[in-house]
């Protein structure tokens, strides 16, 4: 996948604010799919569909906890895309 390819994936990912909200919650702390239907105030339906495009990008990742499983941001690919996004909205050449 180019250079490009991966800044455009980046920004379709986070086209929908509610997969933004997400990042946002899970940034600070892990948390289960109810607990982010509460936050969100959407289905646990919808936040499963949600994370599984965030997994796919591999901006989160999951651990399981007895019953439940806890996501939370992967900072190895935030910082990726904090770099890929940066030298795309550069100015400077």
């Amino acid at each position: 996948m180019s250079e490009l390819d991966k800044v455009a994936r980046i920004f379709k990912v986070l086209s929908v604010e509610t997969r933004v909200r997400m990042i946002e919650l899970l940034k600070y702390r892990s948390l289960c799919v109810n607990a982010l239907a509460r936050e969100l105030g959407i289905t646990p339906a919808a936040v499963s569909q949600h994370l599984r495009v965030l997994r796919d990008a591999e901006i989160v990742t999951a651990e399981k906890r007895g019953y439940f499983v806890h996501y939370r941001v992967n900072e190895v690919t935030m910082a990726q895309w904090k770099k890929l996004a940066c030298r795309l909205l550069a100015l400077e050449k």
